[in-house]
């Protein structure tokens, strides 16, 4: 189980840190995305390697087990439109840019609440943005297709614009 103080890397650093073609790839990402840092790209890049591995295991699995297991993982990728098939295989085709899709910070950028993605991100971290109501301060949250987001109106701007009209 691990000892709950040691903190556990949820990613892979690269092979080769200094490798020019994959860093400049992943350049291009973080900068169309509006990522903090790299990170959260390898973050991006493990869940989709776990994801693929939990496919192939369960491709070559024949019990019933495995049947339950496939059902499960068709119906989660599901939730957050990553997959339309009924097939595994198609677990194999995602790629970085799926999951990427599917952020907090893009999904506001996308609906046009901010306007730029590290304008949707800084909405996001100071608490602007609600997801289902309830306020979500993680860029990198998943927004499944039932997900409503909206932009929470600030009351402290909304009293000054009050203040502002009855002066005149």
């Amino acid at each position: 189980m691990g000892d709950p103080k040691r903190h556990r890397n949820k990613y892979k650093k690269p092979l080769k840190p200094w490798e020019a073609k994959r860093m400049a790839e992943e350049s291009i990402l973080v900068n169309d995305y509006g990522l903090k840092n790299k990170k959260e790209l390898w973050v991006t890049k493990s869940k989709i390697k776990r994801l693929r591995l939990q496919a192939k295991a369960l491709i070559a699995a024949t019990s019933e087990q495995a049947e339950k297991e496939k059902k499960q993982l068709l119906d989660s990728l599901k939730i957050y439109k990553l997959l339309d098939s009924d097939k595994v295989e198609d677990v194999l085709s995602l790629d970085t840019n799926n999951i990427l899709d599917k952020r907090l910070q893009t999904m506001v950028y996308r609906l046009a609440l901010a306007k730029s993605q590290k304008h949707a991100r800084q909405l996001i971290v100071h608490g602007h943005v609600t997801v289902n109501g309830k306020k979500v301060n993680a860029p990198s949250y998943l927004v499944s297709a039932l997900d409503k987001i909206e932009l929470k109106a600030n009351e402290q701007n909304t009293k000054g614009v009050e203040l502002i009209e009855n002066a005149s």
